[in-house]
């Protein structure tokens, strides 16, 4: 049963075109393929990456944060209370009017101090600046060594100037160890980002980050599979070629600087928009979709591939509506604030002021950036 699902899974006719066969891309006079035990590695590689990370935020993006002068806003604790911390728990973390009056008479407290120790209480579980600025700290660096390889990767390859020769010859395309590593990193590092997700800072757009880093993953490794490396290396640095700006700007604005945040939005908005909405839909996937059709019939894993870069589109004009809403609110001069941020509650309808290491003029730091996972760099 399960040999005859193995054959199945890598049956020619799903993965290459009509006509060729796995021996077709065996090793020879030199030359070497991409197989799919080549990517076994990543795995292990995975694992390593949260290592390293553990390491960087811990030595390198801590001291970091301390010289950016990145301050945490001290937050008011919940007071100790087993009724109220059992339903936080078990129910909810925002009870409904009628369970606030149901509380209110079990913890022996008003219907307003209910309210105000849930508020409290989901405040503590909101993660700190800090942990947000080791995370873009790490990502950040990641993005920009990435971009700057894979810019060294594919340069001097004259796909990257003309695009029908990524199909120049196709599939039999030997691969050489620059590309190799490119893949290897890129895959493990994504791998590494849907094994944290659930520990890493949340936000709403929380389920379409795990289409994303599945989708990524797939299309990373089926492109290897099926030898559309080439394709795949030019997918992979148009996508770093924005990353890293995002993840400065989150850091700028972590640490308060905002004009430096704002301008680095402005040109992450710009990169995001000419990268994601005009080339790789009108060069990329064309390239994807069109020039194959000129040497083979299609087959599933063209149709598969193709399926896979759409999904990766469609959350690009999500990502990018949000972008332009954004932008066109900090433009007009409206307070803005990210549609994925998960805002700190305040108790100042109460007359509660939580210490921000200042006098009453002092004020949380906006935590992120329209897109950027949090609010818009709007103060310090």
């Amino acid at each position: 049963m399960l040999q005859t699902l193995y054959d199945y899974f890598w049956w020619e006719r799903l993965w290459l075109p009509v006509n060729l066969t796995w021996a077709d891309l065996e090793d020879r006079d030199g030359r070497v393929y991409a197989k799919a035990s080549d990517l076994y590695v990543t795995l292990p590689l995975a694992l390593l990456f949260l290592i390293i990370r553990h390491f960087f935020e811990l030595y390198v993006a801590t001291p970091l944060a301390a010289l950016l002068n990145v301050k945490e806003k001290t937050r008011l604790r919940a007071p100790p209370n087993a009724t109220l911390e059992h339903f936080y728990l078990t129910s909810g973390k925002q009870p409904k009017q009628a369970e606030v009056e149901l509380l209110s008479r079990q913890s022996g407290l008003s219907g307003r101090q209910v309210e105000r120790w849930f508020r409290r209480r989901r405040n503590q579980d909101r993660p700190s600046l800090l942990k947000k600025f080791r995370e873009a700290s790490w990502r950040f660096t990641f993005y920009l060594i990435a971009f700057i390889a894979g810019m060294a990767v594919i340069v001097d390859k004259p796909w990257f100037y003309d695009m029908k020769k990524v199909w120049e010859g196709y599939p039999i395309q030997s691969t050489v160890p620059s590309q190799y590593w490119y893949y290897i990193i890129e895959l493990s590092f994504y791998w590494s980002l849907l094994f944290s997700i659930a520990s890493d800072v949340k936000r709403k757009d929380f389920k379409e980050q795990i289409i994303h880093h599945v989708a990524t993953i797939i299309l990373i490794s089926f492109s290897w599979f099926a030898n559309y490396i080439r394709a795949g290396t030019l997918i992979m640095a148009l996508h770093d070629s924005s990353d890293y700006l995002l993840e400065s700007a989150k850091m700028f604005n972590y640490a308060g600087w905002k004009n430096t945040c704002n301008n680095i939005f402005i040109i992450f908005a710009v990169v995001f928009i000419i990268t994601r909405l005009v080339i790789l839909p009108f060069w990329i996937l064309h390239c994807t979709l069109v020039y194959p059709l000129e040497l083979y019939p299609a087959f599933f894993g063209y149709y598969f591939f193709n399926s896979m870069m759409g999904v990766l589109q469609l959350l690009h004009i999500f990502w990018a509506y949000l972008i332009l809403r954004m932008a066109h609110k900090f433009i007009t001069g409206k307070l803005v604030e990210d549609e994925r941020s998960d805002r700190e509650e305040t108790e100042s309808s109460e007359g509660e002021e939580a210490v921000a290491g200042g006098g009453a003029k002092s004020r949380p730091l906006a935590n992120g950036h329209p897109i950027l996972n949090n609010n818009h760099c709007k103060n310090d």
